[in-house]
């Protein structure tokens, strides 16, 4: 049967492909959660590993013609556990959530209490947020940033945990700009008699290349996503001590998933092998000087960083003293409108909806991936206030667009296609 030839290629499809690109290329990313991947990343991602089946693990296969499978597979293990210095690695998780629920299903039971970031602090929703399974599945009670500094309070942490004996501790955030150690969390687990996950899914690129506590050492078990500040494919990844790994290893297969994406494993292994190198630690250097010099600049134009800044990628930015108006939905959908991407967030103790939101997070790990450094970051919050000031003019927003389009194109990421 032949593929389809020229006259039949689905040109909406591929055109709209263009199209994204197009999109990528000539705005500012900045979405903490996202980064540009490289070229072999893309290519791993989109190879004839795609079609193949490979339920189980590597010389523990269901189905025949799985001898190079198994060999990128145990690859990427390999890889990872020396990236992280981890005793064994689960590469096969679809995404940080799936890692996260395969976590629960190998740890602990249904019903099972567990103590976690609550989701409007900073937390993830598979930390316990009642509308995800991690909620609905497990008891999960949920600490909070303080009032006073809003980050994590380690004596309210360890109270909650006298309090409620959980059988897990989960460390770890999706809007929390500040660094994270991983020993308070240790020694409350062990007080408590408590297993501890940490979930580095933004910070495995800042782990991996020196610049934040690798919680490996001090966790039962460690997960991460591998497209984030790691610069690798769209998936996850467990790590974890020799005493869980077949507990985990059968949670994820067959417990929560089916066949593994063999071509997602290949990417994964491409990205642990880049995120070796020298070239990654300055990388990771370069993402906390952006970060920070971001986050003064935005200081500068009338914007309030939670925390009061950032020790990490990302920033969660109040935009009520800035204009008392302006919420993160709105603020969104025009920054969109300038060629800048970035998510509405709550802010702690938000008094709008999740829908609407105080604040929006900010995240420098593809602008960095471009090559941008300190000295772009005062340009690009001021085309965030820009456009935030004059966001009922839409000549002001165009001329933003226009010179986004011109920083980007100094910049380029992907080579211009011929």
């Amino acid at each position: 049967m032949p593929w389809p030839s020229e006259k039949t290629r689905d040109n909406e499809v591929f055109g709209l492909i263009d199209k994204e690109r197009e999109r990528q290329v000539t705005g500012l990313q900045l979405i903490a959660s996202e980064n540009f991947t490289s070229p072999d990343v893309m290519e791993a991602t989109g190879s004839v590993l795609t079609n193949k089946y490979a339920e189980g693990y590597p010389q523990k296969r269901y189905y025949g013609g799985n001898a190079v499978v198994d060999e990128i597979e145990a690859l990427a293990i390999e890889r990872v556990k020396k990236l992280f210095g981890a005793d064994h690695a689960n590469v096969q998780p679809h995404s940080g959530a799936s890692a996260n629920m395969a976590v629960y299903l190998g740890l602990i039971k249904p019903g099972d209490t567990v103590l976690g970031l609550s989701l409007d602090h900073g937390g993830h929703l598979t930390h316990g947020s009642p509308v995800n399974a991690s909620g609905i599945l497990y008891n999960f009670h949920s600490f909070r940033v303080n009032d006073t500094d809003e980050r994590i309070d380690f004596d309210q942490v360890r109270e909650l945990a006298i309090k409620h004996k959980p059988k897990l501790i989960v460390a770890g955030t999706t809007s929390y700009p500040r660094r994270l150690e991983p020993q308070p969390f240790r020694a409350i687990a062990d007080e408590v008699g408590a297993l501890m996950m940490f979930d580095i899914a933004h910070i495995a690129g800042l782990v991996a290349g020196g610049v934040h506590p690798n919680p490996v050492p001090y966790a039962d078990v460690v997960t991460f996503t591998t497209h984030k500040t790691l610069r690798g494919p769209r998936g996850g990844c467990i790590l974890t001590t020799s005493a869980h790994a077949a507990a985990i290893d059968k949670a994820v297969f067959p417990g929560s998933q089916g066949g593994p994406l063999e071509h997602a494993v290949a990417a994964k292994a491409v990205a642990f092998h880049e995120a070796m190198q020298p070239e990654f630690a300055l990388y990771a250097q370069q993402i906390i000087k952006n970060a920070s010099a971001l986050a003064e600049a935005l200081s500068q134009q009338g914007f309030r960083l939670v925390s009061g800044g950032t020790d990490t990628h990302m920033m969660v930015v109040d935009l009520r003293p800035f204009d008392a108006e302006l919420t993160g939905k709105e603020a969104q959908l025009v920054l969109d409108e300038a060629g800048i991407t970035l998510n509405k967030n709550n802010i702690p103790n938000d008094p709008r909806s999740p829908f609407v939101t105080s604040g929006v997070r900010i995240g420098v790990p593809s602008v960095t991936t471009q090559g941008m450094r300190e000295a772009e970051m005062p340009l690009i919050a001021e085309y965030i206030a820009t456009t935030l000031r004059k966001r009922n003019d839409p000549a002001a927003v165009a001329e933003v667009r226009g010179k986004v389009a011109a920083l980007c194109a100094k910049f380029p990421v992907y080579p211009k296609r011929a």
